[in-house]
Protein backbone atom coordinates (compact mmCIF):
# COMPACT_ATOMS: atom_id res chain seq x y z
CA UNK A 1 0.00 0.00 0.00
CA UNK A 2 1.28 3.75 -1.26
CA UNK A 3 1.95 5.84 2.06
CA UNK A 4 0.14 9.27 1.37
CA UNK A 5 2.48 12.34 1.81
CA UNK A 6 2.17 13.34 5.24
CA UNK A 7 3.37 9.32 6.06
CA UNK A 8 6.02 9.66 4.17
CA UNK A 9 7.66 13.20 5.72
CA UNK A 10 6.78 11.18 9.33
CA UNK A 11 9.06 8.41 8.14
CA UNK A 12 11.73 11.01 6.89
CA UNK A 13 11.22 12.59 10.39
CA UNK A 14 11.69 9.29 12.35
CA UNK A 15 14.89 7.97 9.90
CA UNK A 16 16.26 11.73 10.56
CA UNK A 17 16.21 11.98 14.20
CA UNK A 18 17.06 7.96 14.69
CA UNK A 19 20.26 9.04 12.13
CA UNK A 20 21.05 12.04 14.80
CA UNK A 21 21.04 10.10 17.76
CA UNK A 22 23.11 7.54 16.57
CA UNK A 23 25.54 10.21 14.86
CA UNK A 24 25.95 11.97 18.73
CA UNK A 25 24.92 8.87 21.51
CA UNK A 26 26.73 5.68 20.36
CA UNK A 27 30.17 4.50 21.64
CA UNK A 28 30.91 4.50 17.64
CA UNK A 29 30.21 7.90 17.04
CA UNK A 30 31.95 10.66 15.43
CA UNK A 31 33.14 13.29 12.53
CA UNK A 32 33.25 10.14 9.83
CA UNK A 33 30.33 8.48 11.02
CA UNK A 34 28.57 11.80 11.46
CA UNK A 35 29.15 12.24 7.68
CA UNK A 36 28.26 9.16 6.77
CA UNK A 37 24.72 10.06 8.81
CA UNK A 38 24.75 13.15 7.00
CA UNK A 39 25.11 11.57 3.38
CA UNK A 40 22.34 8.73 4.63
CA UNK A 41 20.38 11.69 5.84
CA UNK A 42 20.28 13.21 2.02
CA UNK A 43 19.62 10.17 0.41
CA UNK A 44 16.52 10.05 2.81
CA UNK A 45 15.61 13.41 1.48
CA UNK A 46 16.32 13.13 -1.93
CA UNK A 47 13.74 10.30 -2.14
CA UNK A 48 11.16 12.04 -0.08
CA UNK A 49 11.66 15.10 -2.31
CA UNK A 50 11.50 13.06 -5.23
CA UNK A 51 8.33 10.98 -3.86
CA UNK A 52 6.08 14.29 -3.39
CA UNK A 53 5.22 17.56 -5.40
CA UNK A 54 3.79 20.47 -3.80
CA UNK A 55 1.38 23.49 -5.62
CA UNK A 56 3.74 26.10 -4.15
CA UNK A 57 7.24 26.23 -3.77
CA UNK A 58 9.18 27.06 -0.86
CA UNK A 59 11.24 30.11 -2.06
CA UNK A 60 10.56 33.03 -4.19
CA UNK A 61 12.24 33.20 -7.66
CA UNK A 62 15.31 36.06 -6.76
CA UNK A 63 16.42 33.18 -3.99
CA UNK A 64 16.01 30.35 -6.32
CA UNK A 65 18.11 32.60 -8.77
CA UNK A 66 20.54 33.48 -6.40
CA UNK A 67 21.00 29.65 -5.46
CA UNK A 68 21.42 29.36 -8.95
CA UNK A 69 23.94 31.15 -9.46
CA UNK A 70 26.15 29.99 -6.59
CA UNK A 71 25.77 26.80 -7.74
CA UNK A 72 26.95 28.03 -11.25
CA UNK A 73 30.11 29.57 -10.02
CA UNK A 74 30.58 26.65 -7.41
CA UNK A 75 30.78 24.54 -11.07
CA UNK A 76 33.48 26.79 -12.29
CA UNK A 77 35.58 27.06 -9.19
CA UNK A 78 35.40 23.15 -9.29
CA UNK A 79 36.63 23.13 -12.53
CA UNK A 80 39.49 24.85 -12.17
CA UNK A 81 40.62 23.66 -8.73
CA UNK A 82 43.61 21.80 -8.14
CA UNK A 83 41.27 18.80 -7.57
CA UNK A 84 38.48 18.72 -8.97
CA UNK A 85 36.71 15.81 -7.73
CA UNK A 86 37.27 17.33 -3.72
CA UNK A 87 35.98 20.58 -5.31
CA UNK A 88 32.76 18.77 -7.16
CA UNK A 89 32.25 16.92 -3.55
CA UNK A 90 31.85 19.87 -1.33
CA UNK A 91 29.68 21.80 -3.87
CA UNK A 92 27.76 18.24 -3.76
CA UNK A 93 27.35 18.68 -0.05
CA UNK A 94 26.35 22.32 -0.09
CA UNK A 95 23.36 21.35 -2.06
CA UNK A 96 22.84 17.90 -0.43
CA UNK A 97 22.44 20.25 2.72
CA UNK A 98 20.06 22.74 1.36
CA UNK A 99 17.98 19.41 -0.21
CA UNK A 100 18.03 18.01 3.42
CA UNK A 101 16.39 21.48 4.43
CA UNK A 102 14.20 21.78 1.86
CA UNK A 103 12.72 18.37 2.81
CA UNK A 104 12.29 19.33 6.45
CA UNK A 105 10.39 22.37 4.68
CA UNK A 106 8.33 20.19 2.89
CA UNK A 107 7.49 18.03 5.58
CA UNK A 108 6.11 20.54 8.27
CA UNK A 109 4.26 21.99 5.17
CA UNK A 110 2.57 19.22 4.66
CA UNK A 111 1.94 18.43 8.44
CA UNK A 112 0.72 20.68 11.27
CA UNK A 113 1.66 21.99 14.45
CA UNK A 114 1.89 18.16 15.94
CA UNK A 115 5.47 18.32 14.09
CA UNK A 116 6.51 21.20 16.21
CA UNK A 117 5.69 19.22 19.58
CA UNK A 118 8.10 16.17 17.95
CA UNK A 119 10.81 18.58 17.02
CA UNK A 120 11.02 19.63 20.34
CA UNK A 121 10.41 16.37 22.08
CA UNK A 122 13.07 15.18 20.14
CA UNK A 123 15.67 17.86 21.24
CA UNK A 124 14.84 17.47 24.34
CA UNK A 125 15.54 13.61 24.57
CA UNK A 126 19.07 13.93 22.80
CA UNK A 127 19.77 16.48 25.17
CA UNK A 128 18.59 14.55 27.85
CA UNK A 129 20.76 11.32 26.54
CA UNK A 130 23.59 13.43 26.51
CA UNK A 131 22.96 14.76 29.93
CA UNK A 132 22.85 11.06 31.58
CA UNK A 133 25.99 10.18 29.26
CA UNK A 134 27.91 13.52 30.90
CA UNK A 135 26.60 13.02 34.77
CA UNK A 136 27.14 9.02 34.04
CA UNK A 137 30.97 10.01 33.40
CA UNK A 138 30.92 12.40 36.38
CA UNK A 139 29.81 9.69 38.83
CA UNK A 140 32.58 7.18 37.52
CA UNK A 141 35.65 10.05 37.41
CA UNK A 142 34.26 10.79 41.34
CA UNK A 143 34.58 7.61 42.65
CA UNK A 144 37.28 6.13 40.20
CA UNK A 145 39.78 7.22 43.15
CA UNK A 146 42.41 8.69 40.42
CA UNK A 147 43.86 11.91 41.30
CA UNK A 148 43.32 13.54 38.32
CA UNK A 149 39.84 14.56 36.82
CA UNK A 150 39.83 15.65 33.26
CA UNK A 151 36.58 17.48 32.74
CA UNK A 152 37.26 16.71 28.49
CA UNK A 153 36.75 12.92 29.43
CA UNK A 154 33.30 13.52 30.28
CA UNK A 155 31.87 14.80 26.94
CA UNK A 156 31.64 11.96 24.67
CA UNK A 157 29.89 11.43 21.28
CA UNK A 158 32.08 14.34 19.33
CA UNK A 159 35.60 13.81 18.11
CA UNK A 160 36.88 17.31 19.44
CA UNK A 161 34.64 19.32 22.11
CA UNK A 162 34.05 22.54 20.23
CA UNK A 163 31.64 20.24 17.95
CA UNK A 164 30.39 19.30 21.04
CA UNK A 165 29.84 22.89 21.82
CA UNK A 166 27.97 23.92 18.04
CA UNK A 167 25.47 20.97 19.12
CA UNK A 168 24.63 22.90 22.05
CA UNK A 169 24.16 26.00 20.35
CA UNK A 170 21.42 24.77 18.02
CA UNK A 171 19.78 22.76 21.07
CA UNK A 172 20.27 25.47 23.94
CA UNK A 173 17.94 27.75 22.24
CA UNK A 174 15.30 25.27 21.23
CA UNK A 175 15.50 23.85 24.69
CA UNK A 176 13.58 26.75 26.13
CA UNK A 177 10.75 26.91 24.40
CA UNK A 178 8.50 24.29 26.60
CA UNK A 179 8.87 27.12 28.91
CA UNK A 180 7.64 29.88 27.27
CA UNK A 181 4.23 27.89 26.21
CA UNK A 182 1.22 28.69 28.49
CA UNK A 183 -0.27 25.26 28.55
CA UNK A 184 2.48 23.60 30.03
CA UNK A 185 1.94 21.97 33.58
CA UNK A 186 4.19 22.84 36.28
CA UNK A 187 6.37 19.39 36.70
CA UNK A 188 6.96 19.26 33.50
CA UNK A 189 8.24 22.99 33.24
CA UNK A 190 10.45 22.15 36.22
CA UNK A 191 11.68 18.95 34.29
CA UNK A 192 12.59 21.32 30.99
CA UNK A 193 14.48 23.64 33.53
CA UNK A 194 16.66 21.35 34.94
CA UNK A 195 17.68 19.71 32.11
CA UNK A 196 18.44 23.17 30.43
CA UNK A 197 20.28 24.01 33.50
CA UNK A 198 22.35 20.61 32.84
CA UNK A 199 22.43 21.42 29.49
CA UNK A 200 24.10 25.13 30.58
CA UNK A 201 26.38 22.95 32.59
CA UNK A 202 27.61 21.14 30.48
CA UNK A 203 28.33 24.31 27.98
CA UNK A 204 30.49 25.30 30.58
CA UNK A 205 32.22 22.72 31.09
CA UNK A 206 33.14 22.42 27.39
CA UNK A 207 34.52 25.87 27.51
CA UNK A 208 33.63 26.45 24.16
CA UNK A 209 33.62 30.21 23.69
CA UNK A 210 32.32 30.30 20.62
CA UNK A 211 29.37 28.46 21.96
CA UNK A 212 28.94 31.86 24.69
CA UNK A 213 29.32 34.41 21.72
CA UNK A 214 26.58 33.10 19.94
CA UNK A 215 24.64 32.27 22.91
CA UNK A 216 24.97 36.10 23.50
CA UNK A 217 24.48 37.37 20.00
CA UNK A 218 21.03 35.01 20.12
CA UNK A 219 19.89 36.86 23.31
CA UNK A 220 20.73 40.49 21.78
CA UNK A 221 18.79 39.33 18.92
CA UNK A 222 15.52 38.57 20.86
CA UNK A 223 15.13 40.66 23.17
CA UNK A 224 13.61 43.09 20.75
CA UNK A 225 10.83 41.11 19.83
CA UNK A 226 8.55 41.94 22.70
CA UNK A 227 7.63 39.69 26.09
CA UNK A 228 8.90 36.47 24.72
CA UNK A 229 11.86 37.26 24.06
CA UNK A 230 12.39 38.93 27.00
CA UNK A 231 11.14 35.45 28.86
CA UNK A 232 13.12 33.79 26.49
CA UNK A 233 16.33 35.31 27.75
CA UNK A 234 15.33 35.62 31.06
CA UNK A 235 15.16 31.86 31.48
CA UNK A 236 18.08 31.29 29.83
CA UNK A 237 20.06 33.43 31.88
CA UNK A 238 18.71 31.73 34.80
CA UNK A 239 20.08 28.55 33.51
CA UNK A 240 23.41 29.87 33.39
CA UNK A 241 23.20 30.91 36.68
CA UNK A 242 22.02 27.15 37.93
CA UNK A 243 24.52 25.90 35.45
CA UNK A 244 27.61 27.89 36.91
CA UNK A 245 26.83 26.93 40.15
CA UNK A 246 26.73 23.20 39.63
CA UNK A 247 29.90 23.81 37.97
CA UNK A 248 31.73 25.41 41.24
CA UNK A 249 29.60 22.84 43.69
CA UNK A 250 31.03 19.83 41.24
CA UNK A 251 34.64 20.79 40.14
CA UNK A 252 35.68 23.46 43.20
CA UNK A 253 34.04 22.70 46.60
CA UNK A 254 33.04 18.85 45.74
CA UNK A 255 36.66 18.24 43.88
CA UNK A 256 38.41 20.25 47.08
CA UNK A 257 36.87 18.23 49.48
CA UNK A 258 37.73 14.67 47.88
CA UNK A 259 41.47 15.93 47.27
CA UNK A 260 41.10 16.10 43.27
CA UNK A 261 42.71 17.90 41.15
CA UNK A 262 40.97 19.26 38.17
CA UNK A 263 42.46 19.33 34.42
CA UNK A 264 40.88 21.39 31.49
CA UNK A 265 39.01 24.15 33.82
CA UNK A 266 36.55 26.10 31.70
CA UNK A 267 38.19 29.15 33.27
CA UNK A 268 41.41 28.34 31.71
CA UNK A 269 39.76 28.89 28.22
CA UNK A 270 38.37 32.45 29.11
CA UNK A 271 40.98 34.38 27.12
CA UNK A 272 40.41 37.40 24.04
CA UNK A 273 43.68 34.65 22.39
CA UNK A 274 42.46 33.37 19.07
CA UNK A 275 43.49 29.75 19.38
CA UNK A 276 45.84 29.75 16.30
CA UNK A 277 43.15 31.34 14.28
CA UNK A 278 45.54 34.40 13.25
CA UNK A 279 47.09 32.42 10.97
CA UNK A 280 44.58 30.93 9.16
CA UNK A 281 42.74 33.95 8.53
CA UNK A 282 45.86 35.75 6.95
CA UNK A 283 46.22 32.26 4.73
CA UNK A 284 42.60 32.48 3.68
CA UNK A 285 42.93 36.53 2.94
CA UNK A 286 46.06 35.60 0.98
CA UNK A 287 43.82 32.51 -0.89
CA UNK A 288 41.24 35.48 -1.71
CA UNK A 289 43.96 38.00 -3.05
CA UNK A 290 45.34 35.26 -5.16
CA UNK A 291 42.08 34.16 -7.01
CA UNK A 292 39.96 36.86 -5.87
CA UNK A 293 36.93 35.64 -8.92
CA UNK A 294 36.44 32.48 -8.16
CA UNK A 295 39.09 31.50 -5.06
CA UNK A 296 40.72 28.53 -5.07
CA UNK A 297 38.22 26.02 -5.55
CA UNK A 298 35.42 23.99 -2.56
CA UNK A 299 37.65 22.38 -0.43
CA UNK A 300 40.68 24.02 -1.34
CA UNK A 301 41.54 25.54 1.91
CA UNK A 302 42.19 21.87 3.06
CA UNK A 303 45.10 21.70 -0.09
CA UNK A 304 46.95 23.93 1.62
CA UNK A 305 48.92 22.03 3.50
CA UNK A 306 49.00 23.96 6.72
CA UNK A 307 49.52 22.77 9.99
CA UNK A 308 46.80 24.03 12.11
CA UNK A 309 43.41 23.40 10.19
CA UNK A 310 41.80 22.36 7.33
CA UNK A 311 39.55 25.27 7.22
CA UNK A 312 39.85 28.41 8.65
CA UNK A 313 37.45 28.58 11.41
CA UNK A 314 35.49 31.99 9.67
CA UNK A 315 33.15 31.23 7.33
CA UNK A 316 33.21 34.08 5.37
CA UNK A 317 36.69 33.99 5.00
CA UNK A 318 36.10 30.54 4.02
CA UNK A 319 33.71 30.93 1.52
CA UNK A 320 35.46 33.62 -0.35
CA UNK A 321 38.71 31.72 -0.07
CA UNK A 322 37.48 28.78 -1.71
CA UNK A 323 34.51 30.09 -3.40
CA UNK A 324 35.52 33.57 -4.65
CA UNK A 325 33.94 36.77 -3.84
CA UNK A 326 31.06 37.09 -6.09
CA UNK A 327 29.91 33.91 -4.87
CA UNK A 328 30.27 35.16 -0.96
CA UNK A 329 28.45 38.75 -1.45
CA UNK A 330 25.59 36.22 -2.99
CA UNK A 331 25.42 34.07 -0.50
CA UNK A 332 25.22 37.19 1.67
CA UNK A 333 22.74 38.79 0.17
CA UNK A 334 20.87 35.59 0.55
CA UNK A 335 21.28 35.20 4.18
CA UNK A 336 20.15 38.86 4.36
CA UNK A 337 17.04 38.73 2.57
CA UNK A 338 16.21 35.26 4.77
CA UNK A 339 17.11 37.14 7.74
CA UNK A 340 15.19 40.35 7.14
CA UNK A 341 12.05 38.32 5.98
CA UNK A 342 11.89 35.90 9.18
CA UNK A 343 12.85 39.44 10.94
CA UNK A 344 9.32 40.98 10.07
CA UNK A 345 7.25 38.23 10.57
CA UNK A 346 8.53 38.21 14.29
CA UNK A 347 8.08 41.75 14.65
CA UNK A 348 4.49 41.60 13.60
CA UNK A 349 3.68 38.65 15.60
CA UNK A 350 5.96 39.73 18.51
CA UNK A 351 2.74 39.81 20.73
CA UNK A 352 1.41 35.97 19.48
CA UNK A 353 1.71 33.67 22.21
CA UNK A 354 1.00 30.74 19.73
CA UNK A 355 3.27 27.54 20.09
CA UNK A 356 4.76 28.20 16.24
CA UNK A 357 4.88 32.21 16.93
CA UNK A 358 6.93 31.06 20.07
CA UNK A 359 8.80 28.02 17.96
CA UNK A 360 10.23 30.42 15.15
CA UNK A 361 11.34 32.82 18.06
CA UNK A 362 13.79 29.93 19.40
CA UNK A 363 14.65 28.71 15.75
CA UNK A 364 15.61 32.39 14.83
CA UNK A 365 17.51 32.51 18.19
CA UNK A 366 19.66 29.47 17.31
CA UNK A 367 20.24 30.18 13.82
CA UNK A 368 21.54 33.60 14.67
CA UNK A 369 23.54 31.91 17.28
CA UNK A 370 24.81 29.16 15.20
CA UNK A 371 25.35 32.26 12.70
CA UNK A 372 27.75 33.61 14.83
CA UNK A 373 29.72 31.21 16.36
CA UNK A 374 30.46 30.21 12.73
CA UNK A 375 32.32 33.65 12.80
CA UNK A 376 35.02 32.15 14.94
CA UNK A 377 34.46 28.19 14.54
CA UNK A 378 33.92 25.64 11.96
CA UNK A 379 29.95 25.15 12.35
CA UNK A 380 29.51 25.08 8.15
CA UNK A 381 31.95 22.31 8.35
CA UNK A 382 31.27 19.83 10.94
CA UNK A 383 28.67 17.34 9.50
CA UNK A 384 26.23 16.90 12.45
CA UNK A 385 26.56 21.13 12.67
CA UNK A 386 25.75 21.00 9.09
CA UNK A 387 22.40 18.84 9.40
CA UNK A 388 20.86 20.89 12.47
CA UNK A 389 21.67 23.70 10.51
CA UNK A 390 19.42 22.36 7.58
CA UNK A 391 16.98 21.39 10.44
CA UNK A 392 16.77 25.06 11.49
CA UNK A 393 16.75 26.66 7.87
CA UNK A 394 14.12 24.01 6.64
CA UNK A 395 11.97 24.80 9.30
CA UNK A 396 12.16 27.84 9.64
CA UNK A 397 11.30 28.23 5.76
CA UNK A 398 8.13 25.77 6.50
CA UNK A 399 6.95 28.72 9.40
CA UNK A 400 7.29 31.27 7.13
CA UNK A 401 3.99 33.72 6.36
CA UNK A 402 4.48 34.69 2.39
CA UNK A 403 2.12 37.86 2.00
CA UNK A 404 0.75 35.72 -1.51
CA UNK A 405 1.52 32.05 -1.94
CA UNK A 406 4.28 31.34 -4.58
CA UNK A 407 3.08 29.00 -7.84
CA UNK A 408 5.58 26.12 -8.43
CA UNK A 409 8.11 26.78 -11.01
CA UNK A 410 8.13 23.30 -12.42
CA UNK A 411 12.06 23.66 -14.83
CA UNK A 412 13.41 24.89 -11.50
CA UNK A 413 11.87 22.19 -9.77
CA UNK A 414 12.91 19.75 -12.32
CA UNK A 415 16.27 21.03 -12.42
CA UNK A 416 16.87 21.09 -8.41
CA UNK A 417 15.82 17.56 -8.27
CA UNK A 418 18.37 16.90 -11.22
CA UNK A 419 21.16 18.51 -9.58
CA UNK A 420 19.79 16.56 -5.92
CA UNK A 421 20.17 13.33 -7.75
CA UNK A 422 23.62 14.02 -9.10
CA UNK A 423 25.11 15.82 -5.62
CA UNK A 424 24.09 12.66 -3.55
CA UNK A 425 25.18 10.26 -6.08
CA UNK A 426 28.73 11.75 -6.20
CA UNK A 427 28.51 11.94 -1.97
CA UNK A 428 27.44 8.10 -1.83
CA UNK A 429 30.28 7.27 -4.44
CA UNK A 430 33.12 9.13 -2.08
CA UNK A 431 31.26 7.22 0.77
CA UNK A 432 31.71 3.85 -0.73
CA UNK A 433 35.27 4.74 -2.07
CA UNK A 434 36.92 6.16 1.01
CA UNK A 435 34.95 4.31 4.27
CA UNK A 436 36.77 0.63 4.11
CA UNK A 437 39.93 2.78 3.90
CA UNK A 438 39.51 5.88 6.69
CA UNK A 439 42.03 4.14 9.23
CA UNK A 440 44.45 3.79 6.65
CA UNK A 441 44.23 7.54 5.03
CA UNK A 442 44.53 8.35 9.26
CA UNK A 443 47.52 6.20 9.98
CA UNK A 444 49.48 7.60 6.30
CA UNK A 445 48.48 11.05 7.30
CA UNK A 446 50.30 10.57 10.89
CA UNK A 447 53.10 8.81 9.14
CA UNK A 448 53.77 12.12 7.08
CA UNK A 449 52.78 14.85 8.89
CA UNK A 450 53.39 14.15 12.85
CA UNK A 451 50.51 16.46 13.30
CA UNK A 452 46.95 16.19 14.44
CA UNK A 453 43.92 15.36 12.81
CA UNK A 454 42.09 18.48 10.70
CA UNK A 455 38.96 17.29 9.65
CA UNK A 456 37.02 18.56 6.83
CA UNK A 457 35.03 16.15 4.69
CA UNK A 458 36.53 13.18 6.62
CA UNK A 459 38.23 13.17 10.29
CA UNK A 460 41.59 13.19 8.35
CA UNK A 461 40.09 15.92 6.06
CA UNK A 462 43.51 17.44 4.43
CA UNK A 463 43.79 16.82 0.73
CA UNK A 464 47.14 18.33 0.17
CA UNK A 465 48.89 14.69 0.23
CA UNK A 466 46.90 13.06 -2.20
CA UNK A 467 48.49 14.97 -5.20
CA UNK A 468 51.50 16.24 -4.49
Amino acid sequence: MWLSVQQRGNVFLVVAACLLALDIGTPFSGHDWQRVGQIATGLCALMYGLSCTSATRLVDRPTALGLLLIIGLGLLSSLLAHQPLWAFTELALVITCASIAMAFAQVRRNGDESLDRVLILAVCLLCLIKSFQYLYAGVLAFTSGEPVLNTDLLLSGFSNKRFYGQFQTFTLPLLALPLLVANITRPVRAAVFALLCIWWLIAISGGTRGTWLGMGAAGVAVVFFGSFGRRWLAWQLAAVCCGLMLYWLLFTVLTRYLGIDVSNFAGERLTTSLSSRGPLWELALNMIHERPVLGLGPMHFADTGNAIAAHPHQAILQWASEWGAPSTLCVAVLALRGGWATIRVLRDRALCSAPVDLLRLCLFAALIGAMTQAMVDGVFVMPNSQLWLALVVGWLMALHVWRTPLATSKPLSRAWAVASLLAIGLLVFVAIRDVPHLTERIQHYAGVSKVHLQPRFWAQGVIALEKQ
